[in-house]
């Protein structure tokens, strides 16, 4: 009998640890790689926790689907409320006969069309001018060229930069839409004579100009492009 106790303490050691690693199964239990996560539904940002914005809102921890609020500047905002001006109505009635139209984008497109008219009428390029100019303007333009051209007379113009490009006026008529801009603009700019010597201005003086040109689009008319019929200077 002797003999055999060691093996019925082996037994009995057997069984204890088998009921400990049993309970250790049971507790932390046991992953297959099949369980179904639970879904966030809130987020907590880390740093609206910080002392230094304050404690987070019940709203910061809500995780919100794109479109449930209007942003505060988006741009169908403004379609919605009451124009201030009679500016901001005209552009509006411009918006609504031509969807195309956006006020920052002309801005820049007429920036970008008085650098390529004022340029091309230095150096007397009609080709560049014709798409860009109403007729009536187009032979006023026309006329300074064929002049300066006779007199042996050559302009050189170098646009240095803008300080200001705005929307001053705008008005549809009969569905064709015109908008007014004012363009202060810096330029250098000289006349010179067949021997080249400056009889106008001076090459390395800066000039400030303000120009107010209006530009017209028929509205109906699948061309997007806009044309110069008007130009002034400011006094």
């Amino acid at each position: 009998m002797g003999s055999d106790f060691p093996i019925f303490e082996i037994i009995i050691f057997g069984m204890i640890a088998a009921f400990f690693v049993l309970r250790l199964k049971n507790t932390l239990g046991k992953r297959t790689g099949h369980e179904q996560e639970q879904p966030p539904t809130r987020i907590r940002r880390q740093q609206d926790q910080s002392p230094a914005n304050g404690p987070a809102s019940s709203d910061d921890n809500v995780i919100r689907l794109p479109g449930a609020e209007k942003p505060a500047n988006d741009a169908f905002e403004e379609d919605e409320a009451e124009p201030a001006t009679p500016l901001d109505r005209a552009l509006r009635e411009i918006r609504q006969a031509d969807s195309g139209f956006d006020p920052k984008g002309f801005v820049e497109g007429a920036r970008g069309a008085y650098e390529m008219i004022v340029t091309a009428f230095a150096q007397g390029d009609k080709r560049t001018l014709k798409p860009l100019l109403a007729s009536k303007v187009l032979q006023n333009f026309t006329a300074a060229i064929d002049q300066r051209k006779a007199e042996g007379l050559t302009q050189e113009t170098e646009l240095v930069g803008f300080n200001a490009v705005e929307i001053i006026d705008a008005r549809i008529v009969q569905r064709t839409a015109e908008v007014t801009v004012k363009f202060e603009a810096e330029m250098i700019s000289v006349t010179r004579n067949a021997e080249g010597e400056i009889v106008d201005g001076n090459d390395s003086d800066v000039t400030r100009v303000t120009d107010i040109w209006t530009f017209a689009r028929d509205t109906r008319s699948r061309n997007p492009n806009w044309e110069l019929i008007a130009t002034r200077s400011a006094h």
